[in-house]
């Protein structure tokens, strides 16, 4: 599931160049040219995140930023200026922007300053995303998504995969793992149960299910979860 983030910029080149970049980092960006743009996009689509200029054609970032605070009061907000003085910078934090970044910026530290702000918001809100390679877990609304495409998974293969991110990058042991399962799903599962399960999510979530990443067996031992995966 791809943050959606809007990002507000009358220049062209910076939407285009940025846009592809951030599709790159695994965002999904809707530009806008203006304040009046930007305010029909927020009331058509539902945003985690605005990178917002301050200079606009038709207004200025701080007064949009405002308006957006009011009616948004948890979403992100990230000012992109040229504006280097103390007072831009105190103003733009005062109005409830999250963080500031000049103008020329380097892509990946923005990215990175994006990251920070979708995590305070998302503890804030009490959503929690959980992770295993490329697959993501929104344990809040018990959605599974792999890259930008939701995945859709039983219950008791949900209850697996969650157990199994609880031991992301550590070896566990089959009978572990069912007596994790059991106590979870207050069902009958045996060992011939747990093998087709797994089957089944491996199927799901990994890129190659013959040559599983995510979910690695170690003949006689039981599993090493994520070893080689990275949490960006």
């Amino acid at each position: 599931m791809r943050p959606a983030v809007l990002l507000i910029e009358d220049d062209n080149s910076i939407v285009e160049n940025l846009s592809v970049f951030l599709a790159e980092e695994g965002f999904e960006v809707v530009g806008a040219g203006g304040r009046k743009e930007a305010l029909q996009q927020l009331s058509q689509q539902a945003f985690d995140l605005v990178l917002l200029d301050i200079s606009l054609p038709d207004g200025n970032g701080f007064s949009l930023c405002t308006m957006i605070r009011q009616e948004y009061k948890k979403l992100p907000i990230i000012f992109l200026t040229a504006q280097e003085d103390e007072y831009s910078v105190v103003a733009g934090l005062d109005m409830g922007a999250s963080d500031y970044v000049t103008k020329p910026f380097r892509p990946r530290e923005l990215v990175s300053r994006m990251r920070k702000a979708l995590r305070e918001t998302q503890t804030e809100q009490g959503t929690q995303i959980l992770r295993l390679g490329n697959v993501q877990v929104d344990t809040e609304r018990a959605k599974v998504s792999k890259g930008d495409q939701e995945i859709f998974l039983s219950a008791l293969e949900y209850r697996l995969l969650l157990s199994l991110i609880a031991h992301k990058g550590k070896v566990i042991s089959r009978e572990h793992l069912l007596e994790e399962i059991w106590d979870a799903a207050g069902e009958f599962v045996n060992d011939n149960t747990l093998t087709v399960y797994i089957k089944r999510l491996r199927e799901k979530i990994e890129e190659n299910p013959q040559e599983p990443r995510l979910i690695c067996t170690l003949r006689g031992i039981g599993y090493q979860i994520g070893a080689e995966t990275d949490d960006k």
